[in-house]
């Protein structure tokens, strides 16, 4: 077969800028990133292309960008006073959003992605303070320093592990979600969540384009995998029924949304998927 174009993790940050730009080119599009073609490239578009017929629209990534957005604000709103985003790839809601310019933004990340950032958007005017930190998120002493500077001095904050959890093993999600619920500085965790059976459809559907970034973590007791680690979850929002609601599911999919929701902590073998900001 031949060789899959997601060569690692970071590829696939580049495969979901495309679905940014096609949202933004749309005259209703829910959120503008003017940034997302250029961040994209010629891999990114090759990568979209190749992915299977019924998600080439890009549905569940333009609504997990809203969603994410919309919980960023209202964080902030509640008194966020700085954002923790781990292994942020390309996100650019610092550029984009309406943020306080007094917000602390920090991005962790491996090196070259860093790198491939700067290099794209060094010049571009920031919303708010934004500094980028060099950090392998898997090591827990390397991600426990980096989590004792970047929350020192602030009192309320919210991580934001977009895209992460999925590509992690179960450990060591927990080792991350216990990390996190013992700093005091940390109020909210926003993330995104698959159950088994949405996993799987990925994996099948998108063959051996995987193999070089497996998906690996969804939990079938759901929302219950972190409570158990001292979060509580505040605001559960399902991407179909957002879709559904936001206008962009076809006829499928709407009839799919009639069905009700399954128990979030107890997901069996729903497909669902979701964003979550837990508190503490």
């Amino acid at each position: 077969m031949p060789e899959p174009l997601i060569s690692n993790i970071s590829d696939t940050a580049r495969w979901i800028a495309v679905y940014r730009a096609l949202e933004t080119a749309r005259p209703d599009a829910l959120f503008k990133d003017p940034y997302a073609d250029r961040l994209a490239g010629e891999r990114g578009h090759a990568i979209a292309a190749a992915a299977p017929r019924q998600t080439r629209n890009g549905w569940p990534w333009v609504m997990r960008t809203k969603l994410i957005d919309d919980l960023i604000l209202a964080s902030v709103a509640e008194g966020c006073d700085r954002v923790l985003n781990l292994a942020a790839g390309l996100d650019t809601r610092p550029y984009r959003l309406s943020l306080p310019s007094r917000l602390s933004w920090i991005e962790a990340d491996l090196p070259p992605m860093i790198a491939e950032k700067e290099r794209l958007l060094g010049s571009e005017g920031r919303a708010c303070t934004l500094r980028r930190e060099c950090v392998d998120l898997r090591a827990p002493s390397e991600r426990n320093a980096f989590l004792s500077a970047a929350t020192s001095g602030a009192t309320r904050v919210l991580v934001l592990t977009e895209g992460l959890l999925i590509y992690l093993e179960d450990h060591v999600v927990q080792s991350l979600a216990r990390d996190l619920a013992a700093r005091p500085e940390i109020r909210w965790w926003l993330i995104d969540l698959s159950s088994p059976a949405i996993l799987q459809m990925m994996q099948k559907g998108m063959g051996n384009q995987l193999d070089n970034a497996p998906l690996k973590f969804a939990p079938p007791n759901g929302v219950a995998f972190f409570e158990a680690l001292g979060w509580k979850a505040r605001d559960i929002m399902p991407l179909l029924k957002s879709a559904v609601r936001y206008r962009r599911a076809n006829l499928l999919l709407r009839l799919f949304s009639l069905f009700p929701e399954p128990d979030y902590r107890n997901l069996g073998k729903a497909r669902w998927g979701g964003i979550v900001r837990f508190e503490k």
